[in-house]
């Protein structure tokens, strides 16, 4: 047994593999809705009753909108002291596919507003919880939950133990292409995904974005998306020029040179305020369109806002001074292909990482992945082992997880109390807003 592995071993003093997964609600500080109202400071006052609404919509919702205060749950019970770079919100509609540089779909983790350098149990917690309460929304039974929340447990215990015998760079270059959440379903119903994945991956190329959504008016075209807000409305041309030359500039800062050329090579036709996903609403986002010179090339650019992850409270401050580039750095880190234009930048005092939009980024539904749960649970559970064995170390990560079935019981039973404990803080949000403590609405502005 190498040091690494017995490292893991030693872990398991500091966190039992069964009692560190125990759930109790008796050790928070704050209630769930303290938590999330003091998320309220750094989002944009206008969209709050929109993220409310949209978390009251339901447990599953709510458990998505809801990253900070399972964060605080977390760090409440003794963990492995085992640190990899943490997705931070790893449930299981935050894996998908999208293509390489090279133009290969991949399958990977998808969402990283909240990584962060943290206790590789932490992103294990939460997806299999958000497994059992997105089986619950999709009303998929007890037993079909208890067989995904399994399926990605020991299919990263099995993905881990075979990192741990890699080589570095093999680790660093292993790829989960398009066919792995699909391997184990019936010829036809496979040939029917794959299908929807190659009609979806079409609509998501550049052309097939600029075909949807942008429009043509006096020979300008822009951006027509619902809802919206114009970047530039109420301010001068001159303000317009000087804002958009800040944004540019401090962008191709974060860079490296040999793209800059390329970046150089676009210039920006529209700009539009964008509301989205479920647990970002309130943070400030723009979306761009880029025409580059040839006059044949669009291309969609997303500004998101970054603030402080929900864990640097309890795991402390990340070593970057811009949130933007502790989300890109945790991005590259984590995924084997990365999209070549994220950068990063700081706007009026916000912090914003820059990324593609829609380059053939396929993000599945809840009703999608119903009717093959296990087999997609499966694969995010490897995507996850590959993740954190790119930045933590495998060998102690196997070491701790061991050959038995302890790790997977304790893991699954945490996520079956706290899916309980979700929906418990799903109905105190939704008394807050019938008792006007909460205001939520439909509609931002």
């Amino acid at each position: 047994m190498t040091a690494d592995y017995r490292d893991g071993r030693r872990a398991r003093k500091r966190a039992p593999r069964r009692a560190a997964t125990l759930w109790d609600p008796s050790v928070r500080h704050l209630s769930a809705l303290e938590r999330l109202r003091a998320q309220e400071a750094v989002r944009d006052p206008a969209l709050l009753p929109l993220r409310y609404a949209r978390m009251a919509s339901s447990p599953w919702t709510y458990l998505r909108g809801a990253a900070a205060v399972m964060a605080a749950d977390l760090a409440a019970a003794p963990h492995s002291g085992l640190t990899v770079q943490m997705c931070g919100d790893a449930h299981i509609l935050n894996f998908g596919l999208w293509a390489s540089p090279e133009r290969q779909l991949l399958f990977d983790a998808r969402d990283f507003d909240e990584t962060l350098p943290g206790p590789f149990e932490w992103d294990l917690k939460r997806l299999a919880t958000s497994i059992y309460v997105l089986a619950d929304s999709e009303q998929l039974g007890g037993t079909c939950a208890e067989e995904a929340a399994t399926a990605a447990v020991d299919t990263y215990r099995t993905a881990m133990r075979r990192y741990a015998e890699m080589g570095e760079l093999d680790v660093w270059y292993d790829r989960i292409t398009s066919d792995v959440p699909l391997r184990g379903l019936t010829s036809e119903f496979a040939e029917a995904a794959f299908r929807a994945i190659e009609k979806q991956s079409r609509k998501r190329t550049h052309h097939g974005v600029a075909r949807q959504l942008v429009s043509e008016e006096g020979g300008r075209r822009h951006i027509s998306l619902d809802p919206m807000k114009r970047i530039d409305e109420g301010l001068s041309l001159e303000q317009r020029v000087r804002a958009y030359e800040q944004v540019y500039d401090t962008y191709l800062a974060s860079v490296s040179p040999h793209l800059r050329r390329l970046v150089h090579r676009f210039k920006r036709v529209d700009s539009v305020r964008q509301i989205v996903g479920v647990g970002s609403v309130g943070m400030r986002v723009w979306l761009h369109l880029l025409e580059g010179d040839s006059g044949r090339q669009p291309v969609f650019s997303q500004a998101k806002q970054a603030t402080a992850s929900v864990y640097e409270e309890f795991l402390g401050p990340s070593e970057f001074v811009n949130h933007g580039e502790r989300v890109i750095v945790g991005q590259r880190l984590m995924q084997s292909a990365s999209d070549i234009f994220l950068g990063h930048m700081r706007v009026d005092g916000y912090d914003y990482y820059v990324r593609q939009y829609r380059d053939m980024k396929i993000i599945p539904s809840g009703r999608q992945i119903a009717g093959y749960l296990p087999q997609f649970a499966a694969a995010c559970g490897h995507a996850l082992a590959k993740s954190h064995a790119r930045s933590g170390e495998p060998a102690a990560i196997a070491g701790y997880l061991g050959k038995g079935n302890a790790f997977r019981a304790g893991i699954l039973r945490y996520a079956r109390d706290y899916a309980g404990q979700t929906h418990a803080d799903h109905a105190d949000l939704l008394t807050a807003i019938a008792d006007n403590e909460v205001t939520a609405a439909e509609r931002a502005w």
